[in-house]
């Protein structure tokens, strides 16, 4: 009986450590087309720079969604992004002699696909311009910000 106790106990031990493990200290890659990396943890904190898909960073430390990066290049960047953008595998062509875009790459983690985009192709009469031409459109952080104090809808962070 005192095996099976401290046999739970132990266990409970292990999947509370595996649960609670943090990302600090760790070496992480973006996930993400581009990840902004921001002064704090706010949505309209200011900008220190921009990363790009599979750029390399060390986490710092964690702070709820958000973590603390700073990235492995010539010019490094410091400052916060959301976990959420972060993958622990490192991103690396297959070292075939075609590549793929970080948009691709991007549309591919989706589960877009070469059957997926014949069966778009092969759409009838289907006239996707306006979706291209919506992709194109930017709205600042700024102008998003008056829009959301404009309305009263800003809340939370």
């Amino acid at each position: 009986m005192k095996r099976f106790i401290l046999f739970g106990i132990f266990a409970l031990l292990m999947i509370t450590g595996a649960v609670g493990q943090s990302l600090q200290g760790k070496t992480m890659y973006i996930s993400t087309k581009t990840a902004q990396i921001k002064s704090s943890t706010g949505f309209f904190a200011g900008t220190r720079g921009t990363l790009q898909y599979g750029d390399q960073v060390t986490v710092l430390r964690e702070q709820g969604a958000w973590a603390e990066v700073r990235s492995v290049s010539r010019t490094p960047i410091s400052g916060w992004m959301k976990s959420a953008g972060l993958t622990a595998r490192r991103i690396t062509s297959g070292g075939s002699s075609t590549s793929a875009s970080a948009s691709e790459l991007a549309l591919a983690g989706k589960g877009f696909n070469e059957e997926v985009e014949k069966s778009y192709q092969d759409g009838k009469g289907l006239d996707y311009s306006l979706i291209d031409q919506m992709e194109t459109q930017t709205v600042s952080e700024d102008e998003l910000y008056t829009f959301l104090m404009e309305g009263h809808l800003l809340t939370g962070e």
